[in-house]
């Protein structure tokens, strides 16, 4: 492994287990509001279970939390601290305490924002991370492919900073293969692979997108390839025309002192020196241009250096003997292009080696790689937006496989999470679950529950207060499962509705569609009574909208907890050294944007 520099500090575990507990005891009363099903707001009466403030009250006062938050984004740590912990007791009185209902929306919304990930202190800085990494090296200062050419705005922006960040810890710990689990169309592997020089496999479960990601990958070395010549093209240009320019600009000027020289003396003219023929170019700066030609030929061929053969133009700018020939000087023409064959054939040959090989299968938490990649070698595990229980055995895979030397995880779905404590009464044969992971929440048997894991899947930051959700659509929904529940006597409905709200022209549509879609006879359903359901709940829309926004108010958190189980896990690892959560993308551009980070003990 390559020389190591100190990586930065990163939360220990019992300061980790400690912010747990604390966000526990905040979850543990606002859980049953992640939890509630919009689809049942009506027939359940969620709103008078659950809050005992008017919702014209909730919205006045999310609205201007979150625009304090924007004003003054440094007051987003509320109330006491004590040694960097807080408690429930130090927060005003959030729900009451003998009906359990929410009373205090500022102290709610104020202690859902400091259990948020970026409140509570425990993200790594990734611009911190990358100097660690590239110690004195740069890579944002090398050529930039314009990614969103063949990627959209959202896959360019995280393609590039996680590749960056992937290769980095590749070359810190000098490491040549990375596999890329759930790589679905192979930006990222394509990605790592053309610009980093990296040996990339990309694991995913769907025959279509291994094919797909085999064909985009083509299309993107064609690609990439055209941003090449065409750099190379625009380089040689010009330093051709700077030659062209310059030799003008000297040819005028040379003929001008010649003809002065004529003129005054056939004598002088056997004593003038080279510097008279060029005085823009003194001893000095005849010397620099010699240095600078033999540090050009002593340097590495490579690709980018390529552009300047045929077209450098300071030895045509100088008389005879002004410069020294190299030893590559004196080769003759034909010599020359043998060896800038061979070169070309070393290139090639150089650049097999850091390819993308697509592969399609199914990862569990036991799956053996080396059953899958024959030429696996000390490698990163990596996974962008891996979907539900990917991301967690990306993490086990990583633990238990000796080759991984680091993991890269940004996972996404939390909905779709298999939960150990979520159905306990059901007899189940799985033995490794996508939650929890960690010792602490295994204890303590947690279970968020889908709805609440759905719900973390929005954000705080990613939705603007006040603007929310589309209400009415889910308004719509809400109204019909009332309607189902009375004049079809079903209370749960098993079936979904789907994306019907879009195709709609009214609410008596909308209801005529999906009773039609849930097979159920909408011919029984007069359009009278249709109209007066919507009639009945159209003046509480807004008890929706506000409980909506609780919603998204609460998601952060939930993502904050399945995020600490993940990092927990890695920190009860005995063999890895390092281990974090680092922010590497702007959560505007792309809201799944927290990566999990492990590196093991180098040997």
């Amino acid at each position: 492994m390559a020389a190591s520099r100190p990586l930065p500090v990163t939360p220990d575990l019992p300061t980790l287990r400690a912010k747990l507990q604390g966000l526990l005891r905040f979850l543990r009363d606002t859980l049953s509001i992640s939890n509630a099903h919009t689809v049942d707001f009506y027939t359940e009466s969620v709103w008078e279970e659950l809050v005992d403030l008017p919702p014209e009250t909730v919205l006045a006062a999310l609205r201007k939390s979150a625009s304090e938050a924007e004003v003054r984004p440094s007051e987003a740590r509320p109330l006491m601290e004590a040694e960097g912990e807080t408690d429930m007791t130090d927060f005003p009185k959030i729900f009451c305490e003998t009906s359990q209902k929410l009373v205090s929306v500022e102290a709610f919304a104020l202690a859902a924002k400091y259990y948020s990930i970026q409140n509570l202190g425990i993200c790594t800085s990734f611009e911190q991370l990358l100097v660690v990494l590239q110690g004195n090296q740069n890579q944002r200062i090398g050529k930039t492919l314009k990614a969103v050419e063949f990627m959209n705005m959202k896959k360019s922006h995280e393609v590039q900073a996680m590749s960056e960040l992937i290769s980095s810890i590749a070359d810190y710990y000098g490491l040549k293969q990375v596999i890329d689990l759930g790589s679905g169309k192979g930006y990222l592997s394509s990605f790592l692979s053309l610009k980093y020089g990296l040996k990339v496999y990309g694991i995913d479960s769907s025959n279509t997108n291994t094919h797909g990601a085999e064909e985009r990958n083509r299309k993107l070395k064609k690609h990439w390839k055209l941003c090449h010549a065409q750099s190379r093209l625009d380089v040689s240009e010009l330093a051709l025309k700077m030659s062209k320019e310059r030799k003008a600009q000297n040819a005028i000027k040379n003929k001008a002192d010649i003809e002065e020289v004529f003129n005054n003396s056939l004598t002088n003219q056997e004593k003038m020196s080279t510097s008279d023929f060029l005085p823009d170019f003194s001893g000095s700066v005849i010397s620099n241009i010699r240095n600078q030609m033999e540090t050009l030929h002593s340097q590495p061929h490579q690709e980018e250096n390529l552009c300047f053969e045929n077209v450098f133009p300071l030895i045509d700018l100088l008389p005879i003997n002004a410069i020294e020939p190299t030893s590559s000087q004196q080769i003759p023409n034909r010599e020359t292009s043998e060896v800038n064959k061979e070169r070309r054939k070393m290139t090639s040959k150089s650049r097999e080696s850091n390819i993308y090989l697509p592969l399609t299968s199914f990862i569990t938490a036991d799956s053996e790689l080396h059953d899958i990649i024959e030429d696996l070698e000390d490698c990163l595990i990596v996974g962008l937006h891996t979907c539900g229980d990917l991301a967690p055995n990306t993490l086990r895979i990583f633990t238990s496989n000796s080759e991984i030397k680091g993991v890269c995880s940004v996972g996404c779905c939390y909905h779709l999470l298999s939960e150990e404590f979520e159905n306990q009464h059901k007899e189940c044969t799985q033995e490794k679950w996508g939650f929890p992971m960690c010792r602490y929440l295994k204890e303590e048997r947690w279970c968020c529950g889908r709805n609440a894991r759905m719900s973390a899947c929005l954000a705080l930051e990613r939705v603007a207060v006040g603007q929310g959700l589309p209400t009415e659509s889910l308004f719509y929904r809400a109204v019909l499962q009332d309607i189902i529940k009375d004049c079809y006597g079903i209370t749960k409905c098993d079936q979904h509705v789907g994306k019907i709200y879009s195709k709609c022209s009214s609410f008596l549509d909308y209801v005529r569609r999906s009773l039609k879609k849930l097979g159920l006879d909408e011919s029984k359903l007069p359009e009278k009574i249709i109209l007066n359901y919507y009639e009945k709940y159209k003046p509480r829309m807004n008890e929706l909208e506000a409980f909506n926004m609780l919603k998204v108010v609460l998601a952060p958190c939930i993502e904050t907890l399945i995020l600490l189980d993940r990092l927990c896990y890695l920190k009860e690892q005995e063999d890895i050294a390092w281990s974090a959560l680092v922010k590497l993308f702007d959560p505007v551009k792309s809201p799944r944007c927290y990566a999990v980070i492990a590196l093991k003990k180098q040997k």
